[in-house]
């Protein structure tokens, strides 16, 4: 809400003074790709062959067609300004925690990775940065039929953990229009909303704890099943919407049992921005079959 008042007040500004080319020549300049910092190192021969001892040959990844899915963002709008690319795919916290602090004393920069399925290219590389993707840890550890609660690994796809807890008569509170593919850690990560934000609440409210590995490779073990709890301070509410900027492991994660007669999902939308989304996709066929100048869809 800050950042579109702002840009409302700029463009009023703008318009007044005629400035608007100059503005946008500052704009631009403002949002190229940052030059890469010479304090980081860059990863070579010894670092990939200590990687393959720690993790698998095969979860290493450094030849491009294999590094290519990583390096790049859903849109292909953000890839990587260089060929100089190495994927990790660890499978425990084990793993993670020793992968961040090799990098911590070698000066390797990281990049924590989920599903990708983001718009604005914070989970792919610029340069060089190491990959540190999450897909490999994807198994649930448990689940509680009485109290509701999932613990899983940060790589649990969002539709499989919905399909898990629905075999057992829950739902994740959480729904997303990636959820085929984004993950449980990068919706803990970017705090996502949702269409069942205005039913359960953000992610604040229904992940009950984390465990997460900071980046010089300390793991801070916040997983308790407590709801109500005074003591000390709430650590895990330092990881949700932290953008990664720790590496989320397992996330404790509330599914609710019943959907009752309320408001769960609600969408609007106008006729014209639709056209315009059809206007630009020849594949796509109108999923409304009566015209109207608005819609909204509930559930």
């Amino acid at each position: 809400m800050i950042l579109s008042t702002l840009l409302r007040t700029t463009r009023h500004q703008i318009g007044a003074a005629s400035t608007a080319p100059a503005f946008i020549h500052a704009a631009n300049r403002a949002l190229s790709t940052p030059a890469r910092s010479p304090t980081f190192a860059s990863w070579n021969d010894e670092d990939k062959t200590y990687f393959q001892q720690l993790l698998k040959p095969e979860s290493v990844l450094t030849d491009a067609d294999d590094t290519e899915a990583y390096t790049v963002d859903w849109l292909k709008k953000y890839k990587a300004n260089s060929s100089h690319q190495m994927v990790l795919k660890p499978k425990t916290t084990e793993q993670v925690s020793a992968i961040l602090k090799y990098c911590n004393e070698r000066n390797l920069p990281v990049v924590p990775q989920g599903g990708n399925t983001g718009l604005v290219g914070g989970s792919v590389p610029v340069y060089d940065e190491i990959v540190l993707s999450t897909s490999s840890m994807s198994n649930v550890v448990s689940f509680d039929e009485v109290s509701g609660i999932l613990v899983c690994e940060a790589g649990c796809i969002l539709e499989n953990l919905d399909n898990y807890v629905a075999k057992h008569g829950y739902m994740m509170p959480l729904d997303l229009g990636a959820k085929g593919t984004c993950q449980i850690g990068g919706n803990v990560a970017t705090n996502a909303g949702g269409l069942r934000l205005l039913r359960y609440g953000s992610l604040h409210g229904t992940v009950l704890g984390v465990e997460a590995v900071l980046a010089d490779g300390t793991v801070i073990d916040c997983l308790s099943t407590m709801r109500k709890d005074n003591t000390g301070y709430d650590l895990k509410q330092l990881f949700i919407g932290s953008e990664d900027f720790e590496s989320c492991k397992r996330a404790f994660v509330e599914a609710k049992k019943h959907l009752g007669e309320v408001l769960s999902a609600v969408e609007f939308m106008d006729r014209q921005s639709l056209d315009m989304v059809l206007s630009q996709q020849d594949w796509t066929k109108d999923p409304l079959e009566t015209p109207s100048p608005f819609y909204v869809l509930i559930e």
